[in-house]
This record gives C-alpha cells, sequence and structure tokens, in this order.
C-alpha cells in the first residue's frame, strides 16, 4: 500500500512546484513519456520513492478517469508534501503550457481558420491521433471480441452523436466486460485474493470518503444548475467537469468528448477546435491543457483568459478528487480481478470512442481533396514509422500548410 510521508514542513508547496516546473517546461511527447521523466526526476535522481511505490502510483493513475501524467504527479506532490504539495506540483507542471495555450488563444482571435498554416496544424492532429489509435488498439484490443467491441462502439458514437452516447458506451462496455468476468469465474477461486494477515488498506481514511463525496456532489451540482440555469459559465463547467469525469486513458482520449462538448453545442466551429489540438502536441506537460485554450476561445461573458482557467479547474478538479478518494484503498481495490474486468471494458469502449474521433471530425475536417490526404498520409508516415517527435511534425506540418494549403 502507498503510505504518505510526513509533508516536508519548511517547503510543503515551493519544493513541488519548482520541482514540477522543470518537468512541465521539458516533458514532451505525451503521458508516456512524461511518465519516464518523473521517473528520472522523483525516483532516481531525488529519490522521493522507491520502485514499487511509483510503479504503485502509475498504476493507480492509469485505473482512473483523468489525465495520468498529470494524476501521478499531482499524487507524488501529496506524498511529499500533503495537500500544499499536491496543488504545488500540479501548478507547476501545468502552467507553462496553460500559459502558451492562453497566450495561442489570443492570437487566434485575430486570424482566419482557413490559413494555410492552420490548415497544416489540422492534419498534424490527425497524424496524431492515427498514430494513437493504432497504438491504443494494438496494446487494448489483442483479440477479435475486444476489437469488434471497440469497432461496436465506434458505430454507435458515430451515427448518435452525442455526449450521453459517449457516456454510454463506456458504461455498457464496463457492465459487460464485469459481467462476462463472472460468468466465466462462477465457480472458480477469485484470482489474487488479499491475504488475511494484509493491512487493513482502509485504516485511517475517512478522509478518502469526503474527496469521493464531493466528486459526486461536484458532479450532480453542475448538472442540475446546467439543467436549471441559462448561464453559459454554468453550461461550460458542466461540460469540462463531466470530461474529467470520463476520460479513461487519458491524453488523446480527451478529444471526442471536448469536441462533442464545444463543437458538439455550437460554442466553436471544427476548424477553431483543430487548429487547437494540433498546436497542443508541440507544448510540453499535460495535453489537457488544451482546455484552456477551449475555455477562452468560448468566451462567455468575461475576459476569454478567465474563462480558460475556468475550463482547466473543471475539467482537472475531478481527477485529483478520485485520486485524493482512492489513494487508500487502491491495495485492496487493485486485487480485485472483477474491478479490473470492468477497466478492460472501459478502454475497449475508449479505443472505439477515439477511432470515431479521428473519422468525424479529425479526418472529415482536415482532408478535403487529394492535396491534404497526400500531406496527411505522408505526416503519419513520419511519425509511425519514421519515429519523428510529435513537436517537430506540428512544426513541419504549420510550416509546410503556409506553402501548400
Amino acid at each position: 500500500m502507498i503510505r504518505p510521508l510526513e509533508p516536508d514542513r519548511n517547503h510543503p508547496f515551493l519544493e513541488p512546484f519548482l520541482v514540477f516546473l522543470k518537468l512541465g517546461m521539458t516533458s514532451f511527447g505525451g503521458p508516456i513519456a512524461h511518465l519516464g521523466y518523473f521517473h528520472k526526476e522523483i525516483v532516481s535522481i531525488r529519490k522521493w520513492l522507491s520502485e514499487k511505490d511509483y510503479a504503485d502510483i502509475v498504476a493507480l493513475c492509469q485505473f482512473l478517469p483523468g489525465p495520468a501524467s498529470s494524476q501521478v504527479g499531482f499524487a507524488i506532490g501529496h506524498i511529499r508534501g500533503g495537500i500544499p504539495g499536491a496543488f504545488g506540483a500540479w501548478a507547476g507542471f501545468t502552467l507553462p503550457s496553460t500559459l502558451i495555450m492562453l497566450g495561442f488563444a489570443s492570437g487566434m482571435a485575430y486570424l482566419d481558420a482557413g490559413h494555410g498554416w492552420i490548415r497544416g496544424l489540422k492534419i498534424a492532429a490527425l497524424a496524431v491521433v492515427a498514430h494513437a489509435v493504432w497504438t491504443m488498439a494494438r496494446k487494448l484490443c489483442p483479440g477479435a471480441v475486444h476489437l469488434t467491441g471497440a469497432l461496436i462502439s465506434a458505430t454507435i458514437v458515430l451515427l448518435a452523436g452525442t455526449a450521453l452516447s459517449q457516456v454510454m458506451v463506456i458504461a455498457v462496455a464496463m457492465l459487460l466486460s464485469w459481467a462476462a468476468y463472472k460468468a466465466i469465474s462462477k465457480n472458480s477461486t477469485p484470482a489474487n485474493p488479499l491475504p488475511a494477515d494484509a493491512p487493513d488498506p482502509t485504516h485511517g481514511t475517512r478522509a478518502s470518503w469526503l474527496w469521493l463525496a464531493l466528486f459526486a456532489v461536484g458532479m450532480g451540482a453542475f448538472m442540475l444548475l446546467d439543467a436549471t440555469s441559462s448561464s453559459r459559465w454554468i453550461s461550460m463547467g458542466n461540460e469540462f467537469y463531466r470530461t474529467g469525469s470520463l476520460v479513461f486513458g487519458g491524453g488523446h482520449v480527451v478529444l471526442p468528448l471536448l469536441e462533442t462538448a464545444t463543437v458538439g453545442r455550437g460554442w466553436l466551429d471544427q476548424d477553431t477546435f483543430l487548429a487547437g489540438y494540433g498546436a497542443a502536441q508541440a507544448l510540453p506537460g499535460p495535453l489537457f491543457t488544451f482546455a484552456a485554450y477551449l475555455g477562452s476561445m468560448v468566451q462567455p461573458n468575461g475576459p476569454g483568459w478567465l474563462a480558460g482557467l475556468f475550463c482547466l479547474l473543471a475539467i482537472l478538479t475531478p481527477s485529483f478528487l478520485l485520486v485524493l478518494g482512492a489513494m487508500p484503498h487502491w491495495q485492496k481495490l487493485r486485487l480485485r480481478p472483477d474491478a479490473q474486468a470492468a477497466l478492460t471494458g472501459a478502454n475497449v469502449a475508449v479505443v472505439g470512442i477515439l477511432l470515431a474521433a479521428l473519422i468525424h471530425p479529425v479526418f472529415s475536417s482536415a482532408v478535403s481533396d487529394v492535396k491534404t490526404l497526400i500531406f496527411a498520409s505522408a505526416a503519419y508516415v513520419l511519425l509511425q514509422f519514421g519515429k519523428c517527435p510529435a513537436i517537430v511534425l506540428v512544426g513541419m506540418c504549420a510550416g509546410a500548410g503556409g506553402f501548400l494549403l
């Protein structure tokens, strides 16, 4: 079990903030690469955690919905400096890319979304999402049953085209996978039972139930207020909070949910959405700061930067509440095969949802003729087979788009 250390009482906020600020400025490459940077800095250099404790934190954050690398940083900060340390680590890791995305949103207000370099960003987004779909499908859909489930999920989402359909697909996939496991293991002995002499993983964890209750209250409050209020701020809070509560797999999986939450509600056009998503690939730090760009571009009554920060907090808050609530219970939860089976179902549905987003709006918006199809194919080949870093690919696509499109 992950046991929190005594907080660093001298610098409970500042120390994690400075360490993760450096990581937030240098961690390129997406969530998986971020975890490698974290391991080197936290385990190998600073020795804040053992290999086992770090692996346990990563496993927990992969199990929960939300942005995995941001959650891992938040959990490490909590172990190092308590609640102040958790928010210090989050602020440091998130700040650099947030500022860049808010600045990009400010610049976009003066640009025509039809400019060639912006169309190049859309093609970069297409290549990145196609690469993510292929990579996730190979890992999360190893068999014909899994692949069939992903294709069915994609079909349902494409036909329905609503945020509710995405939620229902994940929920049904988890339920079916859990039921299948129960049926298969009905007469067998459960695997990996918790040893009788193991410490009670829920001992002294009353506060964890408070965090989980706050998560549920936040979800319910936003839904109720959105149903009874005409405020754009409330609607944004509801959409982004719900997205942060449902993004299993993190990273690129946030794309379809945010597209439905913003473009689907008529707040943004697809060109603006995909240009921001393409630009986000070139930045260090968490991809979820894309939410700050979206909030700023939606611009309800008030400053765009304030709306961007509001949406960023809304999308990240549920995942942090879940980390605080789940950490004390993780040892017991991870040993339950039925919980792992339900997560397998969620992951299959996630692949299907991302595939649906690849088809529409990413492909349908980025590829309009033979020239853009050839451009997109070349970008994908560079990323998939040429191992071209995403930051380089984004720059190349934006530059080439300015001359060719």
